[in-house]
């Protein structure tokens, strides 16, 4: 009499299935893992060179200087853009940290006549744009900035920030700020709540 093949019981073939899809899910996971493993490596924070998400980027006195920054503009009756131009060129000069020493200090810069620069604050702004308590004050020195941006780059809104920042700053490189203008727009809209609309 042969041998009839005893039919799998409900329980095993049932569970086959779930342990494919379990195997599956695992390795799908896995994968998805490794990748936000290499994106998480890839954000890089453009100050410190630590990797981090974007709400860790900057530490509180970073924020609170890009507020005051904002928060001058506005008070000046100046544009979003304008306001992530002041971001942008403080990101450039010193990081968004309020610095009471300049490039004479750490690179031996002189002034075209040989002079030591006597650049301090978040703009690194020399004694000619005021006294230092105000070039050490966030909110002051911002004001300071704007002002010159107005009376220097009458034209700014058909400019790049960068050149625009260039043209108030009077710096050697006009490309130097280009770099910061996306983190200066994401800081805007992360301090306001609300998108900017500006190109990136």
């Amino acid at each position: 009499m042969p041998v009839m093949a005893r039919p799998a019981s409900p329980s095993r073939v049932g569970i086959a299935p779930v342990i494919i899809a379990a195997v599956m899910i695992a390795a799908v996971l896995t994968v998805v893992g490794a990748f936000s493993v290499i994106a998480a490596s890839n954000a890089r924070d453009p100050l410190r060179g630590q990797a981090v998400d974007d709400r860790q980027r900057y530490d509180d006195e970073q924020l609170a200087n890009a507020a005051s920054i904002i928060a001058a503009g506005h008070d000046l009756g100046l544009s979003v853009r304008d306001q992530a131009i002041g971001v942008m060129t403080a990101l450039g000069e010193s990081s968004l940290r309020n610095i009471d020493y300049g490039d004479a200090e750490t690179s031996g810069v002189t002034n075209p006549d040989g002079t030591p620069t006597t650049s301090i604050g978040l703009f690194q702004q020399q004694d000619g744009w005021g006294t230092r308590e105000q070039r050490l004050d966030p909110y002051t020195s911002a004001t300071l900035f704007y002002r010159a941006m107005v009376e220097r780059v009458p034209d700014r809104e058909s400019l790049a920030p960068t050149l625009v920042a260039h043209r108030t700053q009077i710096n050697r490189d006009a490309e130097h700020y280009a770099r910061y203008w996306p983190l200066a727009v994401d800081l805007v809209e992360t301090l306001s709540g609300q998108a900017s609309g500006l190109a990136r």
